[in-house]
């Protein structure tokens, strides 16, 4: 999947890729048409860079609801002939997502397309779990027999099945065509069911991983062979040191750590980090400084895992450095520094901005750190970066970081993230926005009383208004 392509901030497309509540306030007040123009553009080019976490589907639905859409370039996306060339699921999962929530939300044009592209569909097993949460008995038995005449019956076909009813996300369905009394549909659903469990024993008893009685030197060959087939083993081999290594083996783990193969220097410094040895820190820079990129990747890693004061006291060293270690050393004192390191950590979080944009990965600690250390200056880069990250998520960290350093933070952004697509961003709003403003009351109520809300949000509901909020 290719990396979306994000409008500006200002505009209407932009706001809603991003998910901002500012987003649904400017469709519910800008031309019908346009607004729905901008929404469907959303949820049939999903603008997500990480589609799996972050949530666009209750926001575009509520959205939906509000302007009254229909639901016609939905059903012309699903049904595309791109559809059987593209089987990536990430080209309609964003849309039966919305088509799920507008389902609880008593939409029936949304619950008839989900239905249909459940029988014919290339993404048919999303529907299909979309549908085990808001379908009723009948509909989901109707659909029982274009599900399984999608499986040949033969040995191939009946693996096929079997993988799918183990990997089903929601197994109502399956659970509800094994007692289904067309015997025919009964006999392979449970047939099926039994040979995803063996397969599903019999992977847990299948192992090439550590066995008892492994020698240091063994470990670090397995971690060898995981750098060979591509499939970094350093973090559970470090494990395994764990248990097999000695007082005696020291010297070995350090030179190791110092200029061993590729495998065995990631396992060795994740071992002594771990343990604390007084040497890691040391062997930490060395690797960063001479090792391969793999290594330099676990050496970073592995500094920000740890604990101690002397790491946070190195981090006050390393902070200045324009490596990787240099940005890991803003994390740390992010994550466990003290008020002294105030400065650091804000001088961290603008060379991050200025060197990489609003959505740099290192943000998201340094955004949290920020807050945590009550950093009142940086309020204007967070105010920054909460409006033109595309990662909801970020912005959603940026918001509590906010709320921690911002004084206008209640009546400005407070008020807009009650509409945002994060949960955890309304959450925030729900505790913070001035009540003042008409919208925001109103917008609590609506909150509390909607059953698709998350019970944390409409816990910050009621810490706001008591336990009769709904009533507000």
């Amino acid at each position: 999947m290719f990396d979306p392509v994000i409008a500006p901030s200002g505009t209407l497309l932009g706001l809603l890729q991003r998910g901002r509540g500012d987003g649904t306030l400017h469709a519910l007040t800008a031309p019908r048409a346009e607004a729905l123009a901008a929404l469907n553009h959303c949820v049939l080019h999903d603008p997500r860079h990480d589609w799996q976490v972050e949530n666009r589907s209750l926001y575009y639905a509520r959205l939906y609801l509000d302007l009254n859409g229909e639901l016609d370039a939905i059903e012309a996306h699903l049904f595309d002939p791109e559809d059987v060339l593209d089987a990536d699921e990430s080209r309609t999962g964003l849309a039966l997502a919305v088509l799920g929530h507008l389902a609880s939300y008593g939409r029936l044009d949304a619950l008839q397309l989900l239905r249909r592209y459940a029988a014919h569909g290339v993404n048919w097993a999303w529907a299909l779990d979309e549908l085990a949460l808001r379908d009723d008995d009948a509909g989901l038995r109707a659909l029982a027999a274009p599900v399984l005449a999608r499986f040949p019956r033969d040995a191939e076909g009946e693996a096929e099945l079997a993988a799918a009813v183990r990997d089903a996300f929601e197994p109502r369905p399956w659970r509800l065509w094994a007692e289904d009394p067309r015997e025919s549909i009964a006999t392979r659903v449970r047939a099926a069911q039994e040979t995803g469990c063996f397969d599903r024993w019999q992977r847990q008893m299948d192992s090439s991983g550590p066995r008892p009685g492994w020698s240091v030197r063994a470990v670090f060959e397995w971690a060898e062979q995981g750098v060979e087939r591509g499939t970094p083993l350093h973090v559970p081999a470090a494990r395994c040191l764990a248990a097999v290594a000695g007082p005696e083996d020291r010297p070995e783990i350090v030179e190791a750590a110092r200029s061993g193969t590729e495998g065995a220097r990631c396992t060795a410094l994740r071992y002594l980090a771990d343990s604390n040895d007084p040497d890691v820190l040391d062997l930490i820079d060395g690797a960063v400084a001479t090792g391969s990129t793999p290594v330099v990747e676990a050496a970073v890693a592995t500094y920000e895992r740890m604990r101690s004061l002397a790491a946070v006291d190195r981090a006050r060293g390393w902070v200045h450095r324009p490596d990787a270690l240099g940005a890991a050393a803003g994390r740390v004192l992010a994550c466990r520094g003290a008020a002294q390191d105030r400065d650091l950590v804000l001088a961290a979080l603008r060379e991050a901005v200025r060197g990489e944009g609003p959505d740099a990965p290192t943000l998201w600690t340094l955004v949290d750190g920020t807050g945590r250390l009550g950093i009142a200056c940086a309020a204007p880069v967070l105010r920054h970066i909460y409006r033109e990250t595309a990662s909801s998520h970020l912005r959603g960290r940026a918001a509590r970081a906010l709320a921690a350093t911002d004084p206008s933070f209640a009546a400005g952004f407070a008020i807009e993230c009650l509409w945002d697509c994060e949960e955890t961003t309304r959450e925030i709003a729900a505790r913070h926005a001035e009540t003042g403003d008409n919208r925001v009351v109103e917008r609590l109520r609506r909150l509390a009383a909607d059953p698709a809300e998350e019970d944390e949000v409409q816990t910050a509901v009621r810490s706001r208004f008591g336990p009769d909020a709904p009533a507000v």
